[in-house]
C-alpha cells in the first residue's frame, strides 16, 4: 500500500511518500515551491515528483492525506464569499454587537474586526419572524416561510453564492432552520447554504452565529478547491482516496470539510503538532514543545505527558473572528523564514509579521525581494550554504543579501552588515520564546521539564538558541525535519465531533437528569458512528470519547472534563466533576472543589485509528566515526557573535550512535540544524537527533 501526506506552507509544499511491499517500508521526502495562486497545483506536482523519484504508479496510490491553508488564508486576507443570513426578528445585529468588548480597553483609536469587516454586510442580514422557546424547545412563533423565499429570490438577485439561516434558540429546536434552508435551496439550487444547528450546535447566539458565518464565507472556495483537487488528481491516474487533516487533529473527507470548512481553518498546524508527538514517542520523549518554524510563520504548541491539548471555546479565534470548532492548541507568530526585517517610522528594529512569502521570497533567492529576511541573515551569517539549499536545488545569492541587510538596516543604524543580520535572529528568537512562554507557562506548564521539537525548514537553526531563552532540557530535531508537517498527516486518525448544549448542575443531578445527559451522549455517538461508516470505516474500528464542557456555575465559559466511556451514573458523576476540577486547576491554578459544576456542552468524539507511519531505522555506527559524513567546513558566526570555522556533516549518513561536536552544521535536503559551540547532537537509531543545551 502507498499513501502520501501533503502539507502547504507559505513558502514549499511539502511531501512524504510510504509504501509497503513484503512487510518491508520505504520512505520517501520531497519539496516544491508552493503555489499560492492556486494551491492545487504545487500539491499535484509534487505528487507526480514524489512518486516519480519512489518509482511509484499513480495508480498504486491509495491514500493522499493533505494539509491545507486555502480556508485561512481566506480569512486573513478577507476575501471569502458574499454571504447572506436569515436570523431571528429583532437580532439582525448579534454579529455587529457581539459581546461588547474592547479590543483595546485604553484606547481611542482601534478597530474592531467583526463590524470594520463583518463577514456577512448587514443589508444582507435579513430578519426572518420566527420564535423557538427556551428551556423546552416549543415553538412560540411559526416560521413565516414567506419572508423566508422572498428573501432568498433577494439573495439570488444580488447574486449571492453563500447563505446562512442561523434562528435564536435553534439548538433546543432546529425545525424552522431545516425548513428555510429547504425554501433557499428551492430558490437557490447552486448556493452554499448551511444552517447554525449543522455547523455548531451549541449555545450562545454569537459566538454560533459567527461560526456559521465564517463557514459560508470561507466554504465556497475551500469546497472548490477541494472538488478541484480531488478531480485533479483522477484525472492524473490517482485513484486514491482524498483525505483533509482538520483543526482538531483527525482527518475527514472532502464531503464533510467541505460542508463544515470551519473544522480545517487550522488544518495546516495541526499536522506538525502530531508528527511532533510522534517523533517524540520515537525518543521516548512524552513532554514536548513543538516549534513549527516555516517560511511564513512559527508555530507553537506544548504537548504535556504525550497529550495533545485542545484549545478552550473562549480562544478559538481565527483572524480576530470567534470560531466554536475545535482547535488544536497552537500558538501562531509572524515569524519564518520569509519574515521580513525593517525599521519602523520610529526607527525601531523589527522583524515581521510581514513576510516575503514564497513570491519574491527572500533577497537572496534573486527572484526580485528587496528586503532583508530572516532567511537573509542566516546566508549572511554563514549558517545556509549558498550552494546547499535543498540540496543544492535552491541556489541562492549571498551577495544580494549582504546589500539588503547592509542598506535596510546596518548603515542606517551604524553596525556591520553580521551585527545587523544578528540582530535579525535575535530579535525573531525572542518573538518566539514570548510564543513558547504564552503557550507553555502561562497553560501551567515548566518548560524545564520539557524538550523543545524544532522542524519545518527553519526550525533546527533556531532550535538550540529558543531552548536556551525558554530553558527547555533539551532540542529533539525529528529524521526529515523540514517535511514533518507532512509526515503528521500519516499518522493521524480519523476522527469526527458533534455537539448538543445540555444545561445541567450536576452535585445536585438525579438520575432523570443523568438519563436526559445519557440520551444526548447515544445520539451523539450514532452521529460519529453513522459518519465512520458512511466513510467505509468497519464498526469494530470505531472507537468513541465523551466530553462534558463544563464551568462553576456563574462562570462565563467552559472547559472539557472527559466522561465514563458507558452511561453517567449516580454513582459515577463524581468522576466527571473530579476531571474538570484537575482541568481548572491546571488552567488557573486554582479549584473550588466544593462549587456547584454545570454541564453545558456534551461533545462525543468519533475515531478510527489508523496505522501509523513506520519511520525506517538507522543503521549502527559501532564505533566508527563521523569522517564519512564530514563534507568541508566553512566560516559561521554563532549568537554570541564569535565566528568559527566550522564543518558541515551530511545527516544522511550520520548513523545511530555518531556524536556531532559543536560548533557544526547538519546538512539535510530539507533543513539545516545549527550545533553551537559547547552543544553536542546524538543520533538516535529512531533517526531523531538529540542536541544538548
Amino acid at each position: 500500500m502507498t499513501k502520501i501526506g501533503v502539507d502547504v506552507g507559505g513558502t514549499f509544499t511539502d511531501l512524504v511518500l510510504e509504501t509497503t511491499k513484503d512487510g518491508a517500508s520505504r520512505v520517501h521526502v520531497h519539496k516544491v515551491s508552493s503555489t499560492p495562486e492556486d494551491q492545487s497545483k504545487g500539491v499535484l506536482r509534487g505528487i507526480k515528483e514524489i512518486c516519480q523519484a519512489a518509482q511509484v504508479e499513480p495508480g498504486d496510490v491509495k491514500l493522499v492525506v493533505h494539509g491545507t491553508t486555502i480556508a485561512t488564508n481566506i480569512t486573513l486576507e478577507h476575501n471569502g464569499a458574499e454571504v447572506g443570513m436569515l436570523t431571528t426578528r429583532g437580532f439582525r445585529d448579534i454579529l455587529h454587537i457581539a459581546r461588547h468588548k474592547r479590543p483595546h480597553n485604553f484606547s481611542m483609536q482601534f478597530d474592531v474586526p467583526w463590524q470594520s469587516k463583518p463577514l456577512i454586510k448587514r443589508r444582507n442580514r435579513i430578519p426572518i419572524s420566527e420564535r423557538i422557546l427556551p428551556p423546552s424547545g416549543a415553538v412560540d412563533t411559526p416560521l413565516n416561510e414567506q419572508e423566508v423565499r422572498e428573501a432568498a429570490e433577494l439573495f439570488k438577485k444580488r447574486g449571492l453564492t453563500a447563505v446562512v439561516v442561523a434562528f435564536l434558540f435553534s439548538f433546543l429546536n432546529n425545525q424552522h432552520e431545516r425548513r428555510a434552508k429547504e425554501i433557499i435551496q428551492e430558490v437557490l439550487p447552486d448556493a452554499y447554504v448551511c444552517c447554525s444547528s449543522e455547523v455548531v450546535d451549541v449555545i450562545r447566539e454569537y459566538e454560533r452565529f459567527s461560526t456559521t458565518a465564517m463557514n459560508a464565507y470561507v466554504g465556497p472556495r475551500t469546497s472548490r478547491y477541494l472538488r478541484n483537487l480531488e478531480r485533479s488528481l483522477k484525472e492524473a491516474g490517482f485513484n486514491a482516496a482524498l483525505r483533509i487533516m482538520q483543526s482538531n487533529g483527525g482527518i475527514g473527507t472532502t464531503q464533510t470539510c467541505s460542508e463544515k470548512a470551519v473544522t480545517i481553518l487550522m488544518s495546516g498546524p495541526a499536522g506538525g503538532v502530531i508528527a511532533g508527538r510522534w517523533a517524540g514517542g520515537m525518543s521516548g520523549v512524552d513532554n514536548l514543545i513543538t516549534v513549527d518554524i516555516g517560511g511564513t510563520s512559527a508555530d507553537i504548541s506544548t504537548i504535556p505527558a504525550g497529550e495533545i491539548k485542545i484549545m478552550n471555546p473562549r480562544d478559538t479565534y481565527v483572524g480576530d473572528y470567534p470560531v466554536l470548532a475545535p482547535m488544536i492548541d497552537l500558538a501562531t507568530i509572524g515569524a519564518g523564514g520569509g519574515s521580513i526585517a525593517y525599521l519602523d517610522e520610529g526607527g525601531a528594529f523589527r522583524v515581521g509579521p510581514r513576510s516575503a512569502g514564497a513570491d519574491p521570497g527572500p533577497v537572496c533567492y534573486a527572484k526580485g525581494g528587496k528586503e532583508p529576511t530572516v532567511t537573509d541573515a542566516q546566508v549572511v551569517l554563514g549558517r545556509l550554504d549558498a550552494d546547499k539549499l535543498l540540496g543544492g536545488d535552491l541556489k541562492v545569492d549571498p551577495d544580494l543579501a549582504r546589500q539588503a541587510i547592509d542598506g535596510k538596516l546596518a548603515r542606517p543604524m551604524g553596525l556591520s552588515v553580521e551585527e545587523a543580520a544578528l540582530g535579525i535572529i535575535r530579535i525573531v528568537n525572542n518573538n518566539m520564546a514570548l510564543a513558547i512562554r504564552a503557550n507553555s507557562v502561562a497553560r501551567g506548564f515548566d518548560p524545564r521539564d520539557f524538550a523543545l521539537m524544532p522542524f519545518g525548514g527553519a526550525g533546527p537553526l533556531h532550535g538550540v538558541a529558543l531552548a536556551r531563552i525558554v530553558s527547555a532540557n533539551e532540542v529533539i530535531v525529528p529524521p526529515a525535519p523540514g517535511i514533518t508537517a507532512a509526515v503528521g498527516l500519516l499518522v493521524t486518525d480519523m476522527q469526527y465531533e458533534f455537539t448538543r448544549s445540555v444545561l445541567a448542575i450536576l452535585n445536585e443531578a438525579d438520575q432523570k437528569t443523568l438519563d436526559n445527559i445519557n440520551v444526548h451522549a447515544e445520539k451523539l455517538e450514532q452521529l460519529c458512528r453513522e459518519r465512520l461508516v458512511a466513510d467505509g470505516v468497519p464498526p469494530e474500528e470505531h472507537r468513541f470519547v465523551r466530553i462534558a464542557e463544563c464551568r462553576y456555575q456563574g462562570q462565563g465559559f467552559e472547559l472539557r472534563a472527559e466522561m465514563p466511556g458507558g452511561p453517567v451514573t449516580l454513582e459515577n458523576k463524581d468522576i466527571v466533576m473530579e476531571n474538570f476540577h484537575r482541568q481548572h486547576k491546571q488552567d488557573y491554578g486554582y479549584a473550588f472543589e466544593g462549587s456547584l459544576v454545570e454541564v453545558v456542552t456534551l461533545r462525543v468524539i468519533g475515531v478510527a485509528d489508523v496505522e501509523s507511519l513506520e519511520w525506517p531505522r538507522l543503521g549502527k555506527a559501532n564505533g566508527t566515526g563521523i569522517d564519512s559524513a564530514y563534507l568541508f567546513s566553512r566560516p559561521t558566526t554563532f549568537d554570541d557573535g564569535q565566528t568559527l570555522e566550522t564543518p558541515r556533516y551530511d545527516r544522511g549518513k550520520l548513523l545511530a550512535g555518531h556524536e556531532i561536536p559543536g560548533p557544526g552544521i547538519i546538512i539535510q535536503h530539507n533543513s539545516t540544524t545549527l550545533v553551537p559551540p559547547g552543544c553536542t547532537a546524538r543520533v538516535l537509531e529512531s533517526g531523531n537527533m538529540h542536541v544538548s543545551v
